[in-house]
């Protein structure tokens, strides 16, 4: 598996993780100068955390002749020990075209697990095109659970990775959407086909303490959890965000926090997360 240059640890297959207690400690500053006295960050350089890198735009017919439009965009994941990118993550967004809702959550059930395969296989065609401009390190890329648990998704994602030149670094499938209802034993199955020395599963949980306890020992690399739902900017809320944190990194040796504020970095890595794709500091308008 590919390492970064300057020795920052990308997010590791399960089979090269470091399998030490949870037990934290104080992340080191980065660079080589001394460490420098905390200062908070401005609004632009906390922005900054959040920004995506390229992105481009495909088309996809379904199967009942509807039109989709697919938007993946690149994302930096930081080591949250080292507060440094690691890696990058490629973010999908499906929607109709016509300016309909997108497709999200419960929504992508409305399409055939044909059309699901084949949003899956561009995704990966696609987003390897993204991940190649990057420097070494992990690339994250989706795929829908439905894709993953049936064989015949299994053969088609791992055959489009090999006829394409490998990424530098290693690459993770983040598996999301139906983990939920699935048995255990199931994911444990499908997901064993993608552990190599250079790939990887990360499994993308509800924000739920059961769901991230029923994974314990499934396997996979990381666990991630979309904090966008999660309350965790007042420290009143923190408390039950520190919680499913660590229920997590005791069920994955990995943990890797989508939508984190900025701000929360080092008390989410102190709770127990390791990576973090940080959320913007703009106010949310609707």
């Amino acid at each position: 598996m590919g390492t970064p240059s300057d020795g920052w640890s990308p997010i590791q297959p399960e089979a090269e993780q470091d399998r030490r207690p949870a037990t934290q400690v104080a992340p080191e500053a980065p660079g080589f100068s001394p460490p420098a006295p905390a200062v908070a960050p401005s609004t632009s350089a906390r922005r900054s955390y959040a920004e995506a890198y390229e992105s481009l735009t495909f088309t996809v017919v379904t199967r009942a002749q509807r039109d989709l439009t697919v938007t993946l965009a690149a994302q930096p994941v930081f080591d949250l020990a080292r507060s440094a990118p690691v890696g990058r993550r490629i973010r999908r967004l499906v929607r109709h075209q016509g300016g309909e809702r997108a497709l999200l959550g419960l929504g992508r059930r409305t399409l055939d697990a044909v059309d699901l395969h084949r949003i899956d296989l561009l995704t990966l065609r696609q987003g390897l095109d993204l991940l190649r401009s990057a420097p070494a390190g992990s690339g994250l890329l989706p795929a829908y659970w439905r894709t993953v648990a049936s064989s015949r998704g299994r053969f088609a994602l791992l055959c489009t990775e090999l006829q394409h030149a490998r990424t530098p670094g290693s690459l993770m499938i983040e598996v999301l959407g139906g983990l939920e209802q699935a048995p255990p034993e199931a994911i444990a199955e499908a997901i064993s086909h993608f552990e190599t020395a250079a790939q990887g599963i990360v499994l993308h949980i509800a924000p739920d303490l059961a769901a991230a306890r029923r994974l314990k020992n499934v396997g996979g690399c990381c666990l991630a959890i979309d904090f966008a739902g999660v309350e965790h900017e007042h420290a009143r809320d923190w408390r039950g965000a520190a919680e499913l944190i660590g229920v997590a990194r005791a069920s994955c040796g990995q943990v890797l926090l989508l939508n984190l504020r900025p701000d929360r970095g080092l008390a989410a890595y102190s709770a127990g997360a390791t990576h973090a794709v940080f959320a913007g500091m703009d106010p949310l308008r609707v």
